[in-house]
């Protein structure tokens, strides 16, 4: 199953063609040509004439919009299967581009090769001299329409490289090291994704685009947490699977420390089309009763609770301990026994087969019920400390932890003769508006909680928040989203050199009061609005 596909565009003599040939080599990552269906479309005498081959290309992208290249790629891969990354050597214009992120959306990676125009006709030169090149001179094979606009690629590119002053090696070297190729898993390891304000942070866009990477998808908590997954044409909310079960067939995991409303549990298994290969429940998962729901909808919630019964489920679990027929776990809930596995032993499992293993967290730091200002906090730790334990992985298993926050911090609105609980500064949307020049109406649309669909709060950046939430996760990472709401332009950004001059100071701080990189940043809720900066 496909997991990346890399597209390579690039001027004439940039070293597209080495640097594939390379990565096959080096990383046995098949290559589709796009020149091979060229060569087939043009007349057999013509079919390795440069000049021939453009106007083959030009006219496909007419007569099919650009989709050419997607539909030759499906083609080949119903006789190239069980190939994680694929080559596409090359990609030409915007269109064919937009088709296959269409088509395959995060998995595409589109690195573009540059150089100055005296150095790439200086190869093309020392190509004709070596035969491997026409005979037209430089100047008419770059004055070729297609070829004129190619270096306009580089603006939509995700990794962009100059290769002035580089061998073929060292291009190989840069672009897999923005690749993060690793020959080889080595011991497995737990990577894990936890908010650091209120929730509704955009955990679940973060671990839907991380899933790829991964070989278990783990998911802790209660569903009174909803991650939404950019989908097309309606976005999909997670309440209880982990946010990338409906990207791929990776292996999922529900932890002993998660609360389970079975009816919504099962529905969800049921949508996502999940069957029991792939799904672990630990037999000791708490399971929400119909009583649990009832009592939280009964009493006069004054915090803004979900009331979707995970407190008072999670208060039973305990003060049931001393009662003589104990609660509900999964091992008493006949519909799910064909998902339960003794969890512990599917980590261990995968830990000796060096497994990669993505944790994800359920609401945020300042929520937690040990360190949120109480009482406004929900009904379980959400630290990453406290994930681990939900989930029964050891700390020394953990390798990165990826907080999450979001430019504008929220909390739910405040119910009825009480409150949500305290900001730092409140200001509401119209002022977001404003300062973005986003649309007051799409942000009062768009800033509806996922479970509840009650409007939320916001409020001016906590930073005093972000030093609190650093200090309880140690993250090795932060995942920065909602830039889109510091200035609307940043929507348009695919490199972090594109975004917003005030937004680059942003992060900076950020990076600055948590002494960790701003790795992932997003900057809308698209199938491409992530900008990656990881080093791993």
């Amino acid at each position: 199953m496909v997991q990346r596909l890399i597209l390579i565009s690039g001027p004439i003599s940039s070293g597209k063609t080495t640097l594939a040939k390379l990565l096959n080599a080096h990383y046995r990552m098949p290559i589709f040509r796009t020149r091979d269906i060229l060569m087939e479309r043009a007349k057999p005498h013509h079919s390795d004439n440069r000049k021939i081959l453009q106007r083959t290309g030009e006219r496909l992208d007419i007569s099919t919009g650009g989709t050419w290249v997607l539909d030759g790629l499906m083609r080949w891969l119903q006789t190239n299967t069980d190939y994680p990354d694929i080559v596409v050597d090359s990609v030409r214009i915007r269109e064919q581009i937009e088709a296959l992120r269409k088509a395959f959306g995060s998995k595409v990676i589109h690195v573009h090769l540059t150089a100055p125009p005296k150095e790439l006709e200086r190869r093309f030169k020392r190509r004709q001299r070596s035969g491997r090149e026409s005979s037209r001179s430089y100047k008419e094979a770059k004055n070729d329409p297609t070829e004129q606009q190619v270096g306009s690629l580089r603006d939509i590119a995700d990794i962009m490289i100059d290769t002035k002053r580089c061998k073929p090696e060292d291009i190989l070297v840069r672009v897999t090291s923005h690749l993060m190729v690793r020959r080889g898993k080595g011991s497995g390891y737990v990577d894990v994704i936890v908010g650091g304000q209120y929730g509704s942070e955009g955990k679940g866009q973060i671990a839907a685009y991380l899933s790829f990477e991964y070989d278990l998808l783990v998911r802790v908590g209660g569903p009174n947490a909803g991650h939404t997954v950019y989908e097309e044409p309606n976005p999909y909310i997670h309440h209880q699977l982990p946010s990338g079960t409906r990207r791929g067939q990776v292996r999922l995991m529900i932890g002993p420390g998660a609360t389970l409303r079975v009816e919504d549990l099962l529905r969800e298994i049921a949508e996502c089309k999940v069957d029991g290969k792939r799904l672990y429940i630990d037999p000791q998962a708490m399971i929400i009763s119909n009583a649990d729901i009832k009592k939280e909808e009964k009493g006069k919630s004054t915090i803004g609770s979900t009331q979707r019964g995970v407190g008072a489920a999670m208060a039973r679990r305990i003060s049931g301990r001393l009662l003589k027929t104990p609660p509900h776990l999964a091992q008493d809930i006949p519909e799910l026994q064909p998902y339960q596995q003794d969890t512990i032993e599917v980590l261990n499992e995968a830990y000796l087969k060096g497994d990669r293993i993505l944790l994800e967290g359920t609401q945020g730091t300042g929520l937690s019920l040990y360190h949120g200002i109480y009482p406004y906090v929900t009904s379980r730790d959400t630290t990453v400390s406290g994930c681990l334990a939900e989930a029964g992985i050891a700390w020394n298993r953990l390798r990165r932890a990826i907080m999450v926050c979001r430019t504008y911090p929220i909390r739910v609105e405040n119910p009825p003769g009480g409150s949500s609980g305290p900001m730092s500064q409140d200001i509401g949307w119209a002022e977001v508006s404003r300062r973005s020049d986003i649309s007051s109406n799409k942000l009062l649309k768009a800033e509806r909680t996922s479970t509840t669909n009650r409007l939320r709060r916001v409020g001016e950046f906590d930073w005093d928040l972000l030093r609190k939430s650093a200090l309880l996760n140690g993250p090795t990472d932060v995942a920065l989203t909602f830039t889109d709401y510091l200035s609307k332009t940043n929507r348009q950004a695919k490199r972090f050199d594109q975004l917003h001059e005030e937004t680059i100071n942003f992060i900076q701080e950020v990076e600055r009061v948590t002494g960790a990189p701003v790795s992932l940043i997003a900057t809308g809720f698209s199938s491409r609005s992530i900008i990656d900066r990881r080093r791993w």
